[in-house]
């Protein structure tokens, strides 16, 4: 797919795919399922680079031991300090994020929910800054050019705003102060506007 001058770069299914396979081989990947993780909570739910740096592991797991269905950030983990609400409901990123969890399990004999939920190679926080290079370098190790840690975001957004969610309800996913932010990922969108004309009735 086509990248947009200063946008970073959307996916295509088979690129999708292609990452995931690289992460899955063990030999080509030291950090794989902690990389398809953090490439699920991307792509599915359009997390920014300082939301997922900044995850505990109370913020998805309860004091039972158990995956919370609504995930509420605080202001100090969002960009703007606005408050920013997700849901654990993909079947997709689940089974991934329980897979990281029972590694994390299996390593520290239980779950510590003051941890960092994604940990760097020393078991350090990372900062947002080094996870967007982390970011660059999986794309780059299976040749895909213009992706970065936005890339998810971007597809995110794109794909909920082409299956007809509501502009309000996009701008809560998304975590946006203002629906004009939200708007960008609309305006002007082929298949938004196709689908809206197809839909209209006089």
């Amino acid at each position: 797919m086509k990248t947009e001058k200063g946008k970073a770069k959307i996916l295509t299914k088979s690129e999708w795919n292609r990452v995931l396979k690289y992460q899955s081989n063990k030999s080509l990947s030291r950090h794989g399922l902690r990389n398809t993780l953090l490439l699920h909570l991307s792509f599915y739910l359009g997390l920014r680079s300082k939301e997922m740096a900044s995850l505990l592991v109370s913020d998805l797991v309860d004091v039972n031991g158990d995956l919370k269905e609504e995930v509420t950030l605080t202001r100090d983990q969002t960009k703007g300090r606005k408050q920013r609400r997700f849901y654990l409901t993909n079947k997709n990123l689940l089974k991934v994020l329980n897979q990281y969890l029972d590694i994390r399990r299996n390593k520290d004999g239980e779950l510590n929910l003051n941890q960092i939920l994604i940990t760097n190679q020393m078991s350090g926080q990372f900062s947002p800054n080094s996870l967007q290079q982390l970011f660059h370098r999986i794309y780059k190790s299976v040749g895909i050019i213009g992706a970065s840690s936005h890339s998810g975001r971007r597809h995110y957004a794109t794909k909920m705003a082409e299956g007809g969610v509501s502009i309000t309800n996009l701008q809560t996913l998304m975590g946006h102060q203002n629906i004009s932010t939200t708007s960008l990922y609309i305006d002007e969108n082929p298949k938004i506007l196709g689908k809206i004309t197809a839909e209209y009735s006089v």
